[in-house]
């Protein structure tokens, strides 16, 4: 830590675990919550635009920050890819601003709906990609690679979102039946989605699965026991304040580590990978992503601008630091990089998200007018 008037501050190199726990427990309460907001039916056509978000943009994202991190930072591959896998996924307490709303509320919009499952799903799925840059960076060659595919990327997923999905839909069981028979206080619902996700992400992380995807999974199973139930409105409240708070505490962290020696620490190309993310990246990717899906022009535009990068970035950037596999130079740059980034997103997406969305809003009621008369 960094001592100023007696005053002890956090250091991300040196008390990354802090950051990394902090983090961490803001997000999969964040993620339980976005599960439980979406009511839409689990099929490939009703979630295709999410699929084109996580399987083409996502991993163009990662690649495209990838190669500026090695080309233009100067870091190494390892290095290069855990940057852009923590800088991937769109934050899902940031994006809830311009997504779905809370359960019950019918009226889910293309875009509103796409860019809140993407928040959901993304940050467990980033992080194959984030222990494939460790991997990089700890041994090089390609020995590891089948461990990498089928613990990672195959077992840890699946079990992540099987234990989130069935654990969801038995604690909504357990709750609710508490509930009826009046063993369970009413007042209680909101403290629900915290005890519930806690359980599902200790239980993933256990057997080596992806307790975000865990904390999700949960959020939708939860919803699906008895999707029209009251108590799931209770249970989002509930959520919604820690998550709140949780978020509100880790940016105040992360504002009180920002320093001029931080930023000069990014050096300029980290600096300025934070607009290349913003207008260019983010843009290309999902204008790549969604040709011949026949979204409209403005909700592609919309998709394109609200990757709003937050807590699952700092929460990433901390947990590879931690691992002390990132030379410390290195970890500096790509700890200060993120950090830009996160601080540019969440005032720019800030500024622009709530008109950005009214006006989305007002544009589809009026043509829905149109089109009813």
């Amino acid at each position: 830590m960094i001592r100023t008037f007696d005053i002890a501050w956090l250091d991300p190199i040196e008390d990354a675990e802090i950051v990394e726990r902090l983090a961490e427990f803001a997000l999969i309460v964040a993620l339980f919550s976005t599960g439980l907001k979406l009511d839409r039916r689990l099929s490939w056509r009703e979630w295709g635009s999410v699929v084109r978000l996580l399987g083409i943009v996502m991993p163009l994202t990662i690649a495209a920050i990838a190669l500026v991190g090695g080309l233009v930072m100067g870091l190494s591959l390892g290095a290069a890819v855990v940057l852009g896998a923590a800088l991937a996924p769109t934050d899902p307490v940031l994006a809830g601003d311009v997504g779905v709303g809370p359960p019950g509320e019918e009226d889910e919009r293309e875009p509103h709906f796409a860019v809140t499952a993407e928040a959901g799903l993304n940050d467990g799925l980033a992080f194959p990609f984030v222990t494939l840059g460790l991997f990089v960076a700890a041994e090089g060659g390609g020995g590891w690679i089948a461990e990498w595919l089928l613990a990672d990327a195959l077992y840890a997923v699946a079990v992540g979102v099987g234990i989130g999905a069935l654990g969801g839909w038995l604690l909504a069981a357990g709750v609710l039946r508490l509930r009826a028979k009046g063993l369970l206080a009413r007042e209680l619902d909101g403290w629900v989605a915290v005890a519930a996700v806690l359980v599902l992400y200790g239980a993933a992380e256990l057997i080596g699965g992806f307790g975000f995807l865990a904390a999700f999974a949960g959020g939708l199973g939860f919803r699906r026991y008895e999707r029209d139930h009251e108590a799931n409105e209770r249970v989002h409240e509930g959520a919604e304040v820690v998550e709140k708070f949780s978020e509100l505490a880790a940016i105040l962290l992360l504002g009180s580590m920002v320093t001029l020696a931080g930023w000069s620490e990014a050096g300029w190309a980290g600096v300025a990978l934070a607009p290349l993310l913003l207008l260019a990246i983010r843009p290309l990717s999902v204008f790549a992503a969604f040709v011949g899906s026949g979204i409209s022009s403005r909700d592609r535009a919309f998709l394109a601008w609200f990757g709003v990068r937050g807590v699952g970035s700092l929460y990433y950037a901390a947990a590879a630091i931690a691992t002390g596999l990132l030379a410390v130079d290195e970890a500096r740059s790509v700890f200060w990089a993120i950090a830009v980034c996160v601080i540019a997103s969440i005032v720019v997406h800030g500024i622009t998200g709530s008109p950005f969305a009214g006006r989305l809003t007002r544009r589809a009621e009026h043509a829905k007018e149109r089109s009813a008369t």
